[in-house]
Formats: structure tokens, sequence, C-alpha cells
């Protein structure tokens, strides 16, 4: 298992509490004001920027009504991004009622008296924007980014939805609804390794009754037995003005902001008042151990104690101690755990929450391993720390690095947004930010230990072990744990007497407002040049925050293993040993330093390239980039820690088996790129090829791969061409050489007809579906792939596409299906794809390729009007950020684009027609010669077969490993000299990449 795990699961439990609301440092950018408007809105008070300070500049007001309003005024960019934050999640919940707080999420987009069903996603999107909902213990937020023009829209839209909802809640949205939730709960929970680990973590932590005992999406129990009344009611109690806060960011004057959400949420009554919930910590009187099986392959142990509410006054602490005990690889759980090859992977961190924090420590043992053992060495681990003590150079380094981290969360206006709304609703300060710098800049040795005194050491904690089905015995220690209800008190019934009662207005609601002219939208102003090595170097100004990004592309990647198909793995492997040390810095000397600066470098592979990711403090600069030339440049390529990484890479593909995603994607793209074509093959390799792989094949790819004449630079950040040019004389003394040409894979023999291959997931509670094919169509900016992109938006792009409404909004059948191409330098897979309920299996591919089909026979004219509106107003959103404008530069240089393709694009999109897209979609859409592959449980296997295609039973070792190495394959000992060679923070929903492993 990997952090990427757990990093996803946090998003459930990653929320906050309302202690410090009086506390604020002292700060003269601040002023209060209690004066009401004619209207009755008050503006309570303005924070200004003073200086070079930390801070978010802000207005709040409240409204008659109770909503309080924020608005950050940020003319950077033509955008606006719109919040709305209720101070509801699961933790308002009760026993027996479970995941309604998540559940009314989805209900919050299925219309309202003003908006037609599945039309607010739709507006949205045709308003070139961006949107979404999220829902944690604490709080539910719903938010767009838009151009600016289209302010008034979001307004609108939230508006309807909070005073207008519930007569538009019907029976059949319910049901649909209520199994999209199960299909999002068998797809991030139960169909997924290690997905039930919070929710038991959560169960054996508080006491039975106690909010924070069940999981956010609830139990499948309590959705079965809930109704629309009891989802009325939810509304009703929770959905006021008085228990909601508005975000305004962006191109918004504060004038402006008032008007609009008077005018909107103005008329909408006060709802019943809402109390803040405070609740005593959890005491854990032992070690409660808890277990249980999953369908993997490596054992995995989680600690967790309980600690404190967030922003309580020892928070911070307590995270420079996660940070210091267990963040980087110069932590003691990294020492003792994998430097050492015990585990392939330890982590440790910190979280908390409106009513209670956590403290939890995790290791993944490797397979067969037992827990007891990883435990004994946590546990002594915990003692080596205390006896070492927190050192002043370990919390310094910490203490920048947290720093500039909370500088980078400040990179966009609904990262902003978001942290105004969070801080309001559940500090009742939206201008915590200085307070918490305050905090982090006071830590001292002294401090951070007593933190670990009080909450952690001798403490008890709930000891977690997941291990492979049937293996109990590798758990860590015999359950000792169970529920004791017998304490429970029901609460009083919160949803007695409430009634609806809507709005009465001075204007016409029901009319969608007009947007204002279109915002003026430039492709950032760039420098290029090429140095004498061949390296090419393009840069832009981006002065918004004081940081430096950098992304350097060495193009090559897997494919340069075309003809070594028994070496794949060996890009990602490589990039993975320059991550490590240098000749002058071991690993652990070379973090120190980057964490004392704030910055970070780190390096990736893929099918069709090395990038090198690099970013700074531009005070820091020069330190970082005279450590870039280490890493980059001067590689140590040590043999032990070849031999972790091995170890660690081993385990990580042998585990892709036990992961249905994972399999369903490597097992499509073997068959779509055909045998012997080392693309169709996970970056990551195959237990045989990792095992085949030697340090000095990775000196030797470094040496032939790593090049200036097969690179190219992006530079962002705020420093100029002037400023930066005399700062890259190491990349300029960089010798090119030559580099292996590309060897041409093989053609892949398409299928002459529709064919359906099953692997088997037994008792799996979801299936995994893919279809498509390869195709013939590279990346283009302007030609027939870029047509393609633009025909494949309404089948399967936009959340409003015919696939997602389909599967997902009008039959229930899964949480989320869409439609992709692909493509870089190189011709990638059309692919279409879907988790699904296991008993929809069979209905969801017919659905699935009537799609497909019925798509060829053309569009509406609707259809084509939300398209170009679409894609067309979405430019406004593509260059905002410092690594957004970095993603587009790389692919200016990539490409060879020429400046003027924007205008070219959108020229495109002006003139496209119905008969244009009617065209792309029967030339690149044969529906009756594409491969499906379905991951799933057996028993629907003979409804698969009455669909009419000839199935193919298969495995994931016949497809994916056995494809790396194809019989007929001569491999070479040692790669050969080749010739010259002339490629969406902030608790927001994104889509699964195309291919596993990267």
């Amino acid at each position: 298992m990997s952090s990427r795990y757990f990093l996803g699961l946090l998003g459930l439990v990653l929320s906050v509490g309302p202690a410090m609301a009086q506390q604020k440092p002292a700060n003269s950018s601040t002023s209060k004001a209690a004066a009401a408007s004619s209207t009755g809105t008050r503006l309570v008070e303005k924070v200004t920027r003073k200086g070079n300070e930390l801070v978010i500049p802000y207005e709040k007001y409240v409204l008659p009504n109770g909503l309080t309003l924020i608005v950050h005024e940020d003319h950077s960019d033509p955008l606006v991004h719109v919040d709305v934050t209720y101070h509801v999640g699961s933790a308002r919940e009760q026993v027996g009622k479970s995941g309604f707080a998540h559940f009314f999420e989805h209900m919050m987009f299925q219309g309202s008296d003003h908006v037609a069903d599945e039309a607010h996603f739709k507006l949205v999107t045709a308003a070139g924007g961006d949107l979404n909902g999220t829902t944690n213990q604490d709080r539910t937020n719903y938010f767009e980014t838009l151009p600016s023009n289209q302010l008034e829209t979001g307004l609108w839209l939230e508006a309807d939805r909070m005073g207008f909802l519930l007569d538009a809640v019907t029976q059949p949205k319910f049901e649909t609804q209520r199994a999209t939730v199960k299909n999002e709960r068998g797809q991030n929970v139960d169909n997924r390794p290690y997905g039930r680990a919070y929710e038991i973590i959560g169960r054996t932590t508080f006491p039975y009754g106690h909010p924070y005992s069940w999981p956010v999406i609830g139990y499948l129990d309590d959705l079965d037995r809930s109704n629309v009344d009891d989802l009325k009611n939810f509304f009703l109690r929770w959905y006021g003005p008085n228990n909601a806060t508005l975000t305004i960011a962006g191109d918004v004057q504060p004038a402006q902001a008032v008007r609009l959400a008077e005018k909107y949420f103005g008329p909408i009554n006060r709802g019943p008042a809402v109390r803040n919930v405070k609740l005593p910590a959890p005491v854990l009187g032992q070690n409660r151990y808890v277990s249980y099986e999953d369908n993997i392959t490596q054992p995995m142990l989680m600690l967790s104690m309980p600690t404190v509410p967030v922003y309580h006054p020892d928070e911070v602490a307590l995270d420079a101690v996660a940070d210091m005990l267990g963040g980087d690889k110069n932590s003691l759980i990294y020492k003792n755990l994998v430097k050492n090859q015990l585990a392939p992977e330890a982590f440790c961190y910190q979280s908390n929450s409106e009513l209670a924090g956590e403290f939890v420590i995790g290791v993944m043992a490797f397979e067969g391993q037992r827990l007891d053992s990883a435990e004994a060495r946590v546990r002594r681990t915990l003692v080596e720390f205390e006896k070492k003590g927190i050192s002043a150079a370990d919390l310094e380094r910490y203490k920048t690095q947290a720093e500039v981290n909370l500088i980078n969360s400040l990179s966009s206006v609904s990262s902003k947004a978001s942290r105004l709304a969070q801080y309001q609703t559940l500090a009742g300060n939206p201008n915590m930010l200085p307070l918490q710098l305050q905090r982090l800049r006071a830590l001292t040795p002294a401090t951070v230990q007593a933190a670990y005194n009080k909450y952690l050491k001798g403490k008890p904690a709930v000891i977690l072990s997941v291990v492979p089905k049937g293996k109990n015995e590798l758990i860590a220690h015999a359950d000792n744990f169970t529920i004791d209800k017998a304490g429970y008190k029901a609460p009083t019934d919160e949803y007695a007497g409430l009634k609806y009662v809507k709005a009465k207005d001075s204007f016409d609601r029901s009319k969608q407002p007009k947007p204002g002219a279109n915002p003026v939208l430039k492709v950032p102003a760039y420098w290029q040049q090429e140095l004498p090595n061949g390296l090419r170097v393009i840069g832009t100004r981006n002065d918004e925050v004081p940081t430096v990004t950098m992304l350097l592309t060495i193009q090559g990647g897997q494919r340069l293993l075309q003809a070594h198909p028994d070496k794949v793995g060996l890009a990602e492997m490589t990039a993975k040993m320059v991550n490590e040390g240098s000749q002058k810095y071991t690993t652990e000397e070379l973090e120190a330093r980057l964490k004392a600066l704030g910055s970070s470098i780190y390096v990736t592979a893929g099918d069709d390239d090395i990038k090198v990711y690099v970013q700074s403090l531009t005070k820091n600069l020069d330190p970082t980039l005279a450590l870039v030339e280490e890493r980059l440049l001067h590689p140590r390529f040590d043999p032990a820690d070849f031999e972790r990484l091995k170890k660690q890479q081993l385990a990580m593909v042998n585990d892709f088996q036990s992961q249905a995603r994972v399999v369903a994607d490597l097992v499509f793209n073997g068959l779509a790129y055909g045998p012997g074509n080392v693309t169709g093959v996970a970056v990551a390799g195959t237990p045989a090829s990792i095992t085949s792989i030697t340090l000095d094949d990775i000196k030797q790819f470094y040496q032939q791969s790593f090049a200036p004449n097969a690179s190219f630079l992006t530079i962002v950040g705020d420093v100029t061409q002037q400023q930066v040019a005399p700062k890259l004389g190491f990349l300029q003394a960089w010798p090119r050489h030559e580099v292996p040409a590309l060897a041409t894979a093989p053609a892949a023999p398409q299928p002459d007809k529709t064919k359906l291959y099953f692997v088997a997931k037994e008792n799996a509670p979801q299936s995994e579906i893919r279809i498509g094919y390869l195709t013939a169509l590279p990346y283009d900016a302007t030609g027939d792939y870029y047509r393609a992109t633009l025909a494949n938006y309404l089948l399967g792009g936009a959340f409003n596409s015919r696939v997602n409404l389909n599967l997902r909004e009008d039959k229930g059948y899964t949480y989320g299906a869409f439609t992709d191409f692909n493509s870089t330098r190189f011709a990638a897979p059309f692919t279409a794809q879907a988790g699904v309920r296991a008993d929809a299996t069979a209905a969801s591919v017919r659905e699935m390729m009537k799609e497909l089909t019925n798509y060829r026979e053309g569009i509406s004219a609707d259809e084509l009007q939300f398209l170009q509106a679409s894609v067309g107003q979405s430019e406004a959103l593509k260059y905002e950020t410092g690594r957004q404008k970095a993603q587009f530069l790389s692919r200016m240089l990539e490409y060879n684009l020429k400046p003027d393709f924007v205008e070219q694009q959108a020229a495109i999109l002006r003139q496209l027609t119905a008969a244009d897209v009617q065209a792309a979609a029967q030339k690149n859409l044969p529906v009756d010669k594409m491969y499906i592959v379905v991951v799933g449980d057996r028993k629907y296997l003979p409804e698969l077969r009455q669909l009419g295609y000839d199935v193919v039973e298969t495995s994931f070792t016949n497809n994916v490993v056995a494809m790396a190495t194809p019989a007929t394959a001569v491999v070479p000992a040692a790669m050969p000299e080749g010739k010259t060679k002339t490629e969406d923070a902030n608790g927001q929903k994104v889509k699964t990449k195309r291919k596993s492993g990267k």
C-alpha cells in the first residue's frame, strides 16, 4: 500500500474545531466595524495586508438572516470562487442515521424550484466554470470557480438550493442518489484495499453514539432505512443561512458582492438556532486491539492515539512531533522501519477535527510478515524518540517547511476562499492564519517535547491490524475490544416541529442572471531561449506568491525500454534512485538541506519522459539550485539505497493484483497496446522485471538517457529572465551526448470484432469496466486529436456527459463514468471506464456500449451550444497558479506549439458544427472493434455472456505480467548505445489516471 491511499482517505477526516474564536495575534491590519447598512447588513471587520505579512485580506459581513459573508478581493486573474459552507457534517447525525450529511450533499445537486434537475452542473460548466461539494465530519461545502463575469449566476444557483430546495426533492431522485452513495462507498471503501481502516479505528476510539464513531459516508443499513422525510428534516434543521458562510473570492468588488448576496440570499428565512458541540476527549484505559481481513497482499498496522481538537494551542506542537517522528527520511520511523528494509513504507501524521484529534503511526509490512514485530519496532522507536529529544536544528527545519506550505496554500482564489470559510465556520474567525503562523514560529524544543509527553508518552492506543484473507495469524495481537452500548443515551429530538417556509422575493428568481462581458483572457507572457548544449528553456513571471516553480522534462521514459521488455520499470527505478542522495550528500543530508530551505525536488517517471519538479522560495532559489545540481547531475547510486528501493518496488507491483482498478487498467492497456509494447505495461514494472534490474542497469540508463539535448525546462515564479538566467550555469555545463533512439513498438493488432475479457475478483462489491481500443491519434493542438477531444466532451468528458448521466444520474449504477482520449507524442487508447455496482455489471456494459453507439448518430443543437460555451469560457481557469502556468508552457515546448495555438483552438471551437462532431465520433468510435475488460465477481459472468460478445476468461498474470516479455522477444544483455533522438487543494475531486502504477 502506498501513502496515496491514506491521502485519499484523509479527506474524510481532516476537519476542524471552534475553540479558538477569540484568539488573534496583535495585528494592526485588522479593523472592527459594526455599522449596519440600510438593508441591515453589518460590516463586522476588515482585514488588510500590512507590509509582507502572511494574511488573506477580506471583509466580513453578517446579513439580517444570520448569513455570514466573507469577501476576498484579488484581481490578478479574471476569476471568482464562490463557496457556501454549512456547519453540518456527519457529527450532526445520530445513531442509526449515519451518512445523512454526505447523502444530502448529493441531493443538493438534484435541482431546486428554479433550477432543473441536473442543471446545476450543466449551467456552471456551460459558463466555463468548475464545481463540486465535499462533506467531512464537521462541515459540508459547495463551491464554484467561474470566469468573473459569471459571478451572479453562481450566487443565484447557490441561493436557490439554500432557499428553494425541498419541493424539488422527489422519491425517484432520492432513490437514484441513494444508489450513487452506495456506489461511492463501494468504490472508495468496500472495494478498496485497506478501505475500512479509518472506519474501524473510529468506532474503536470513540464511545458508542459519539458522532465520530461512524464514517462520514455512513453505513449501508442506515442508508437503506432512510426515507425522503428524514432527508427533508435534515435540510430544515441544518441548512439555514444562519448556519452558513458565503465566501466570495477573486475578481470582485466588495460592494458588488454585498449587493448580490443581499439580493439572492437576503430573503431566505433564518433557520433553527445551531449550537457548537463540545464533547470530552475519548479516554482509552488500555490498548485496544482490533483487526480485519481484506483482499490484500501486504499486512498493515495502524496505531492511533487521541489528541486535541483543531486550533487547540497544542495542535501545532503535535504537528511538529508527527513530522520529526515520521515526516521525512531523517525521522526515526523511517530509519528504524524503512531505511533498514524492515517495512516497505511507514508513516506518521496528526489530524485534528472539531471535536477531537488523533495521532497515527502506520506501518505497511512485507508480504507474510507478522504485525506483532512491526508493533514492537514502533514502540522501540517511541522510546528512542523520548531519549533523543527534540533538536533545535530539526525543529527549525520543520518550522521553515511548515511556513512555506502555508505560503504555497495561497496560490489560488479557491484555496484562499476555502481557508477563510473553514476558519470562520469552525473557529468563528476568518483571520486564523496569522495566529497559526504565530504559534508555529513560537515553537521551541521544550514545547514540542511537552506536547509529546502530555498526549503520547506511554498512552494507550487503538492498534489495528489489516491482514490478507485467511492470514489471521499475522495480526499484532488478539482482538480485545467490543463496542459497549450500555452508557449510551439517545439525544433529544432535533427535528420536531420543523416547517418549510419559502422566501418572498421582490424580483423574478426564475430568470437566470445574464453574465457581464467576457473577461479578457491572456496567455501568460513568456520568454524562451536555447542553451548551447541543446536544453530549451521557457519561462514567465508570476509574482502573486514569492516562490519559483521549475519543471525539467527529460524525454524518453519507459519507451526507451521497447527493445528490452524484461526491464520495464527501469525508468521509474532510475527516477527513484536519483531522488536519493548525491555524491556530496547522503539522502538524509540532502533532504535536511532542502527542508531547511523550505524547498522540494523530486523526480518521477512516465511512459514518455522523466520529470524533475522543483519548488523554492524566491529568496532561497540559489541554494535550491545548488541542490538540484547535486541530485540531477551527481546522483550517489548507493547500493544500499538500491536494495531497499528494489524491495519496496517489488512489494508494490506484487500488490497490484489486489487492486481492482489497477488490474482493470493494466489488463486493458495490455490488450490495447498489444504484446511486446512496453507502454501497455505499468511504468512501475512487473515482479519479474523488477527482480532482474541491477544497479548497473540503473547507472547505464541514467548515463544514456539523461541529457540536456533530450530535455526542456519550464520556469514560473517571482523571478525575471534576467534574474534567473545567470543561475542556470550548472545546466549550461551539463554535457550533451547522444541518447538512445526510441525503438518502434510493434503494430498492435486491433480486434476484428468487439470481445469481452473477464478477470475474476471473488466477492467484489463492485466491478471495474474498461472499454476502448488503441487509436491512431497522437497529440495535436489543432488537428484530428483536438477535434476528437472536443467530440468526447459530450460523450464522457464532462459531468453532464451522456455516459455519466446515464449510468450515475439515471440508473444509479456508478459513482462516476467517463470517457477520454489521452494521447501524448504517441497514440494512446480511447477509454470508457466506470466502477459499477456488482449486480449491475452486465447492464452497465450494455448501457456504455449503447451510449458509444448512439453517439455516432449525432448530437443536438443544444448539446453543441453547451460544448462551445463550456470549453470556450473555461480558458479563464487554465492559467491561474504557478503550476498551471508551468504545465501550459511545458506543453508548448514539448509539442513545438506556436504562440497563437490558443486562438486557433478558439476558432476551431467557434466554427464547430454538429456534423463535425458526428464525423469525429464515427471516425474514432469503432464500437464493433473494441476491447471490453470487466474485473468483478464471477457470479455475474453468465449475465455478461448474454450480452452477445465473445467472452474470454483471463487473469491478471496472463494479460499483464506475461505481456512484459513475449516469447518471441530477443532481450539483449545490456542497452545498446543509440543515436540522437530528433511530451487537479483543497478537498477537490478528481478523475482516475489512465495508466496505473505510475
